[in-house]
């Protein structure tokens, strides 16, 4: 497939266009740091957006959640879906309230959402979910038996119609605003991690993985 897509209608940015990114490598550079996602549907007329975990293989997002779950109940229907994911990377603060920004990277997908429902297809589907969060765990921890892989749902969305939009640089005024006797500039903001909490009940020492666990991903 090519690295390029061509927007759709739904999918082609307006506002601000010149931060519309079509090219799918950096469409996954964003879904790879990430591991938050907002699904946004609609039942009987009612919108909802509900915030969940997500993983990636290839032109395919993986959502997972408990079967009993409003949203798991209604995706699996085959109704529209709207994925999103959002980096925010600086405060951009101008010399007008108006002109204030932020920098960020964010991705919207939309699709229809399809249930997985072969054994072997939901645990490799939830082997991707894990090792997208957190690389080398899976294999660290016990796995699924049959009565988590029934109160589990996954589901799969084609990662077919998409856009990201991109801002990134200094606050931009209106030239008369440039004289304004006020700080400007960008207050960056990133996902740091934290030294590792241990449960008391555990006896190991803090595995490789996970002393070096970080979301910036080359």
């Amino acid at each position: 497939m090519s690295s390029n897509s061509m927007p759709t209608p739904r999918t082609r940015v307006v506002r601000e266009s010149d931060r519309g990114v079509y090219d799918r490598e950096a469409l996954n550079r964003i879904l790879d740091e990430g591991f938050l996602c907002h699904v946004g549907f609609v039942v009987d007329g009612q919108p909802f957006v509900i915030p969940t975990s997500y993983g990636r293989d290839g032109d395919t997002l993986y959502i997972h959640g408990s079967a009993a779950s409003r949203m798991l109940r209604n995706l699996d229907k085959g109704i529209p879906v709207c994925v999103t994911v959002t980096l925010l990377d600086g405060l951009v603060l101008a010399r007008s309230v108006f002109n204030h920004s932020m920098n960020y990277r964010s991705v919207v997908i939309l699709g229809t959402a399809t249930l997985i429902t072969n054994p072997e297809e939901k645990l490799a589907a939830l082997l991707i979910l894990s090792e997208h969060i957190l690389p080398g765990r899976w294999a660290d921890s016990r796995q699924p038996n049959e009565r988590e892989l029934k109160a589990t749902s996954v589901l799969r969305i084609p990662i077919d119609e998409f856009s990201a939009k991109v801002r990134i640089g200094p606050p931009i005024d209106d030239e008369p605003d440039y004289t304004f006797p006020t700080w400007a500039g960008v207050i960056p903001l990133e996902t740091t991690v934290g030294t590792p909490i241990r449960d008391e009940r555990c006896e190991r020492e803090l595995p490789e993985y996970l002393r070096n666990y970080s979301r910036k991903r080359n």
